[in-house]
């Protein structure tokens, strides 16, 4: 009879857990966006900082793309900073439901404390980048920041 209550236990516990681990996927789909857009942010740098270097006299405007990109970058990074607070928290949840299947434990608070949390983060993270892409964008239409 144990066994039984022990594999129903972990059924239920997988099964709880599904969407969660959905959602660390989505997640986990978000930073790879984030990374691959902050690595061509800083490559764009990297090219503008050695034209600078060549020629420093009258490159103003290269100047102002360089503290661009630094804010773009920096937007980026916090929302990657987000998003991973997010999947950690995203991981808490999946941990709670396992431990609160297990040992018998009342954990609903910290599930729906940790993932309220998590979508509070991830809200937080694609505020930023929707900042951050409207700075892009909104460069190239007028040509400056």
């Amino acid at each position: 009879m144990q066994t039984e209550i022990g594999i129903t236990s972990i059924a239920s516990a997988i099964q709880l857990s599904i969407a969660p681990v959905f959602l660390l996927t989505g997640v986990g789909a978000i930073l790879g966006v984030l990374t691959n857009r902050l690595a061509r942010i800083v490559d764009r740098s990297r090219v503008l900082d050695e034209r600078l270097q060549a020629n420093p006299e009258g490159m103003d405007h290269i100047a102002s793309d360089l503290r661009l990109l630094a804010l773009r970058a920096t937007l980026v990074n916090r929302a990657i900073g987000m998003c991973t607070f997010g999947a950690l928290l995203v991981c808490l949840v999946i941990v709670a439901l396992f431990v609160s299947a297990f040992a018998d434990a009342h954990l609903g608070k910290v599930i729906a404390l940790a993932f309220t949390g998590a979508m509070l983060a991830l809200i937080g993270a694609l505020i930023t980048f929707l900042r951050e892409t409207y700075l892009a964008t909104r460069s190239l239409r007028t040509g400056r920041a």
